[in-house]
């Protein structure tokens, strides 16, 4: 939320949701468009949500992982150095399944596992040290069709605009890894400014009213490092993914 107060712009300050919390981790449902911390591309910035949730509940807070700017949803932190670890290690043994919701470009009708190789995503100025001639990565995503939909407008050389929800699971965790593998299938995530359509984007803003990276990170599922239970954090769809389910009867 923004006020304007004598030619000032004040940006209030955002309160996140918190959707699990315990004395050893926090999750948070994280609005797109926010930073989860500082980098060299945030020199614009005011606020991130590792700063924010630390504010919220008073204590600091060690991420877990990463969700791009753009990208909405379940963002999950340790509360202790020990615990932070422990899920660190979680992550990198693959004991952590992430299922994120991506609406594309088309009718994508199947399901399966996109096993396609990734190299790695530099910063020109972040990275500008790291070796450009690393091999690319093994990358694998499991996705599924949930539904599809139709517009009755030309746009281009078809007829109609063609959508598609789909349900992902990221087996490994490179940079922009759903964002590049659907893309790959010639399925774009609409909103995607990187790796989308140029024509979908646009109508996509101005038929629906606005303008985002159509891609949520919507359940996280692990077994608790320290109680041993099994957890599941979900976020909900927000207004502008239900005026999308609105809109296709989904």
């Amino acid at each position: 939320m923004t006020i304007k107060n004598a030619g000032t712009v004040i940006v209030e300050k955002p309160l996140l949701k918190i959707l699990y919390q315990d004395e050893y981790l926090v999750a948070v449902d994280k609005p797109p468009g926010l930073f989860v911390h500082r980098s060299f591309m945030d020199k614009d910035e005011i606020y991130f949500a590792l700063q924010l949730i630390r504010d919220q509940i008073g204590q600091y807070v060690y991420p877990l992982h990463r969700l791009d700017r753009p990208t909405s949803g379940v963002l999950l932190f340790a509360l202790t150095q020990d615990v932070a670890r422990l899920m660190g290690q979680a992550f990198s043994e693959r004991k952590i399944k992430k299922t994120y919701f991506a609406l594309t470009r088309g009718h994508l009708l199947n399901d399966g596992v996109i096993d396609h190789p990734l190299k790695e995503k530099l910063d020109d100025l972040g990275d500008k040290n790291v070796s450009r001639a690393k091999e690319a990565q093994s990358a694998e995503t499991l996705y599924k069709s949930v539904a599809i939909a139709s517009l009755p407008v030309p746009l281009g050389n078809y007829t109609s605009v063609r959508y598609s929800l789909i349900k992902c699971q990221p087996h490994t965790g490179r940079r922009h890894q759903i964002r590049r593998h659907l893309a790959h299938l010639r399925h774009p995530i609409i909103g995607d400014i990187n790796y989308g359509d140029n024509k979908q984007n646009p109508f996509f803003g101005e038929h629906f009213g606005f303008k985002r990276l159509m891609l949520m990170a919507k359940q996280v599922e692990f077994i608790h490092p320290v109680t041993g239970l099994d957890i599941l954090i979900e976020a909900e769809f927000d207004e502008q993914w239900q005026q999308i389910f609105n809109v296709f009867k989904w």
